[in-house]
């Protein structure tokens, strides 16, 4: 009977291969760039938690393929499979950043417990590295940049401040949410219907930053306001971050 051989990602963040107890399995793992432990626990394989991910999944997709040529059954989750992960990289061309946002996504559709879903979705909503937090930063930088080059492009450049209070409203929505993420499937698990309710009302009622500006042209448009030789309505100075 073939042993078998489960290779998983832990909640630290390490990769951990358990099953391989002779030493042709053992010498495969090490060959591939594991670092066997033999304790108390017994022996396993263990990559370490500061291994970048696309290692983790190279390292842990070739040990998988040596194991399997030599008639080890392997378990291996798809997010460490780079035959299951797609679309590959490389289909995005010079847009990495996609890329790297379509590997998120593949890693969450992957997601075997609450425990792999909220390390996926940390990638997302980190508050200091989470892509969320990069995309909100790019728009409000773009809006800058449009009020550097231009003054008379403000409307545009108030396009791109919306557009980033829109990315930030979104991360006040899911901020606190990697406990309940790590609790889903877990049977335990209990929310509390009133309060779910009440928190996506609010959500829905609440004003968008364009709302909130469109409402105060509107205020404003009732009174005559002065307009300058190239006919637009003066513009109060902003000043530079």
């Amino acid at each position: 009977m073939p042993t078998s051989i489960t290779i998983t990602s832990e909640f630290s963040g390490s990769v951990v291969a358990k099953g391989a107890a002779d030493d042709l399995s053992a010498q495969l793992l090490r060959h591939a760039g594991f670092k066997q432990i033999d304790d108390w626990h017994g022996r396993r394989h263990r990559l370490p938690t500061t291994t970048p991910l696309a290692d983790q999944v190279a390292i842990a997709t070739h040990a998988a393929e040596m194991l399997r040529a030599a008639r080890y059954d392997v378990t291996l989750p798809p997010s460490l499979d780079t035959a299951r992960m797609s679309p590959p990289v490389h289909a995005l061309g010079p847009y990495a950043a996609g890329a790297e946002l379509l590997s998120i996504t593949e890693q969450i559709r992957a997601a075997e417990d609450g425990a792999s879903l909220q390390r996926a979705v940390d990638h997302l909503l980190h508050p200091e590295h989470g892509a969320l937090e990069r995309v909100r930063e790019a728009l409000e930088a773009a809006g800058e940049q449009v009020n550097d080059l231009d003054d008379e492009a403000y409307a545009l450049a108030d396009r791109f401040g919306f557009a980033s209070e829109f990315v930030s409203s979104a991360q006040s929505e899911l901020v606190d949410s990697e406990a309940e993420l790590h609790r889903v499937g877990d049977a335990s698990t209990s929310y509390s219907p009133a309060r779910t309710v009440r928190d996506h009302r609010g959500a829905a009622l609440a004003t968008s930053p364009a709302a909130n500006q469109a409402n105060v042209s509107s205020a404003s448009s009732s009174q005559t306001a002065p307009c300058s030789a190239t006919g637009h309505p003066p513009r109060a100075s902003t000043p530079r971050r």
